[in-house]
């Protein structure tokens, strides 16, 4: 790492030629967006009250947000790779801002879900182009980059949650939206201006020897026909859909457990309501979990991470199920979910770097960034189901299920399928074939 820095200050660019400024400066530009995903949830019960939408229409502009945050995704790793990243998040941390004033302003549910199916655009335009952009600065340990800079995603709306809920009471949802907006698109664009491209002599960093991975540059064509593809492709929908509707109805399932105003006290957040105090401890372990798995898959293999990382998430929503209604339980076990949910922002894009190669990588793991468009259906439908049954019960036992599939496949189904599709390609050393 310190020939990786020592070798970027000979290089045009100046200080900002460095890969730890590239990190801070995405890790910023991700924290800035995290409210459009992870802020979300407190304005959905206002919404109800106020206009008399039901959760699942609401919850549409939801999956609108998502749809566009990750379909354009393919499509702007081309771009940013021939006009640098500095524009492209400089302009999406804009257009994900116009949205929520959108938002602000819609009177019909329909205007909501345009302002969020833009907002999308924008966030996915920042989303994309940081997580590509760390996983080309660093080498060796992408898995901890990737972590890094999508912990700013995760754990960017921790510290924020509290004056969101404070402004919605005093102020309203629709100023609340719109003064968040303007504040993130500032922040984006600021720190958007740090950013740049690696040069080849970084690109061109030595792998990591600890994790299976080939040395051959797949094209996206030949990764939509890779088994491998499809089997990372199922497993982070699995993943995924669990823990998307989490995000999204972590509000109202406060308020159906009859927790969100109980008083929850803990260590360094004070006293709050569980819903306030869950939404701080979830965005921190949500985030926290991002670098400290990647770093962890760099050494034990990606594989085994995920398995253990998806059979803690499905353990922790059936306790969720089970113990949910004590405000603390509340708290601390969907912290818990969170924390094993996160790690597929990490792990994910290094591994599809890993397996996938360097030159495509962006356009790469975009391509895999879908899963989580298919992923984001499960927040309208939960709404559905819930309506129907008047119970999380059936919500929150398929999405435990579906994250035990997700562990069995990594070690069952993944780790011998990514082995055998290497070796078909090259030999691979001992050390990474053990991974």
């Amino acid at each position: 790492m310190a020939t990786q820095a020592a070798s970027a200050a000979t290089v045009p660019g100046g200080f900002r030629a460095n890969p730890w400024v590239q990190l801070i400066a995405g890790i910023v530009c991700m924290a800035a967006i995290a409210n459009y995903q992870y802020g979300w949830t407190y304005f959905v019960p206002v919404m109800q009250d106020a206009n008399g939408w039901s959760n699942a229409n609401i919850q549409w502009a939801f999956q609108f947000f998502v749809t566009l945050e990750v379909w354009l995704v393919p499509i702007e790793g081309p771009l940013v790779d021939r006009f640098g990243p500095m524009i492209f998040v400089l302009v999406g941390g804009i257009i994900a801002g116009l949205g929520w004033l959108i938002d602000a302003h819609a009177s019909v549910v329909q205007v909501l879900w345009l302002g969020s199916a833009i907002s999308g655009i924008g966030a996915g335009m920042v989303y994309g182009t940081c997580i590509g952009n760390a996983v080309k600065w660093f080498g060796p340990r992408r898995g901890l980059a990737a972590g890094l800079t999508s912990m700013g995603f995760g754990a960017g709306a921790a510290f924020q949650v509290q004056p969101i809920l404070n402004m919605i009471s005093a102020h309203g949802y629709q100023y609340t939206f719109q003064f968040f907006a303007i504040a993130q698109a500032i922040v984006v664009v600021i720190a958007s201006l740090f950013l740049m491209m690696p040069p080849k002599t970084l690109a061109a960093a030595p792998k990591a020897t600890r994790v299976l991975q080939g040395t051959r540059d797949y094209t996206p064509k030949e990764v939509l026909v890779s088994p491998v593809f499809w089997v990372m492709f199922a497993m982070f929908v699995l993943v995924a859909t669990g823990g998307l509707t989490a995000v999204a109805q972590l509000a109202p399932m406060a308020k159906d457990f009859f927790v969100d105003q109980f008083p929850v006290t803990l260590i360094f957040f004070g006293t709050a309501g569980a819903l306030a105090q869950s939404g701080r401890i979830n965005n921190v372990m949500n985030g926290i979990s991002r670098p400290i798995l990647g770093a962890i898959s760099d050494r034990i293999g990606r594989e085994n991470t995920m398995f253990f990382a998806f059979l803690l998430e499905g353990i922790g929503i059936f306790a969720l199920l089970k113990f949910g209604t004590t405000p603390i339980a509340f708290v601390l076990l969907s912290g818990l979910v969170f924390f094993a949910w996160g790690e597929i922002y990490s792990i994910f894009p290094a591994t599809a770097r890993d397996h996938f190669g360097q030159r495509y990588a962006t356009t790469n793991y975009g391509l895999l960034y879908q899963a989580k468009w298919v992923a984001s259906f499960g927040v309208p439908l939960s709404g559905y189901v819930i309506a129907a049954t008047h119970s999380w019960t059936t919500v929150l036992i398929i999405a435990g299920a579906m994250n035990i599939v997700a562990a069995v496949m990594s070690v069952a189904i993944l780790k011998p399928l990514r082995i055998w599709d290497v070796r078909r390609n090259q030999p691979i050393s001992s050390g990474a074939a053990a991974s």
